[in-house]
């Protein structure tokens, strides 16, 4: 079995975003943890399915 790139505490913090509003409610100590999540799931998903992701790892900060 692969070892997975997003933690489990990553993956419930993500589950508290389901949608723009709720980042919005986050407190701005929190968006860094919000970000290193989503560049984690990224990074499993491509892991899995293959394909690039520079440019979308650098687009997290941008939308976060």
């Amino acid at each position: 079995m692969r070892p997975l790139a997003i933690s489990p505490e990553q993956s419930a913090l993500l589950d508290r975003v389901p949608n723009p509003a709720a980042l919005r409610r986050l407190s701005e100590s929190e968006l860094p943890a919000v970000a290193e999540a989503v560049r984690a799931e990224m990074i499993d998903a491509v892991s899995i399915t293959g394909g690039h992701l520079g440019s979308g790892l650098g687009v997290v900060e941008l939308t976060v």
